[in-house]
């Protein structure tokens, strides 16, 4: 019985899903409860409008939703912020202007490009792309803490001209290690995202190795999430989700309301 606490809506630009939809294949997979995290990026390229969420459409829908289903099964509202530097006054604004239940801070776009596109690669290798997306995510650090868990860390490996056929966290624990014990020290979480095993890399986001990082480095907050996008997709694997918790350490996983952790143990 687990939390599912990052997936998305027509709310999100790269979605068609109802969020009722949503809800009814959380049920009928047997999940505890979802948290509905919808794309707010600020400054995307080339298609500026595309993951700009229209915040009030999407609180009054949930609202809805959260009380025709309050009797049966809970149904939290957060949102997936795009972190980028020049953007943190914006997103600071909205973290304090919405009764969000959890914020996910994640690195969709690197000094302009998203690494979704083969142009972020152009003129780089592999190993190259990934350092400067990972670098990235400790750039976002610098400047902007309202959010609670960082999504996907290693979102990039999904989309790399050969995923993640060489790439491995010792291969660039140098600054994995600098991004986790940042988030410790923050006391911000990271998430368990099974988009990873969606996408076919054979593991989650971010890898086995990194989860049991944060843990050995002392991080506690974990959450888990299927980055769904369609009602098919809503708890994606979550049956391999205990077992590699339990091997990297945790006894716990969490789900955020109110912005507050609440530690719920592994069943």
């Amino acid at each position: 019985m687990l939390w599912d606490t990052h997936l998305h809506t027509h709310f999100s630009g790269d979605s068609d899903a109802a969020p009722e939809d949503m809800i009814k294949s959380a049920i009928q997979k047997g999940l505890q409860g979802i948290c509905i995290t919808d794309h707010l990026d600020y400054d995307y390229p080339e298609e500026p409008e595309l993951f700009l969420l229209d915040l009030t459409a999407s609180r009054q829908e949930i609202s809805r939703l959260q009380e025709k289903y309050k009797e049966s099964f809970p149904v939290l509202w957060g949102i997936e912020l795009g972190l980028q530097p020049q953007i943190s006054e914006k997103n600071a604004a909205i973290a304090q202007k919405y009764p969000f239940d959890l914020i996910i801070g994640s690195s969709h776009v690197v000094h302009g490009f998203d690494p979704y596109f083969p142009n972020y690669y152009e003129g780089k290798t592999e190993d190259e792309a990934y350092r400067e997306y990972f670098e990235s995510i400790l750039e976002n650090l610098e400047v902007y803490s309202d959010f609670d868990v960082y999504g996907h860390i290693d979102y990039v490996v999904r989309y790399g001209p050969n995923k993640n056929q060489f790439y491995s966290y010792e291969k660039f624990s140098d600054v994995i290690d600098e991004i986790l014990r940042t988030l410790i020290s923050m006391e911000k979480g990271i998430e368990i995202n099974t988009g990873g095993l969606k996408y076919g890399l054979g593991h989650p986001n971010p890898t086995e190795a990194i989860l049991k990082r944060y843990h050995d480095l002392g991080g506690e907050i974990i959450t888990i999430g299927a980055d769904a996008h369609k009602p098919e997709h809503v708890g994606y694997d979550f049956d391999k989700v205990p077992a590699i918790l339990r091997e990297a350490g945790f006894s716990y996983y969490t789900v955020f309301k109110g912005r507050k952790p609440e530690f719920v143990p592994i069943p």
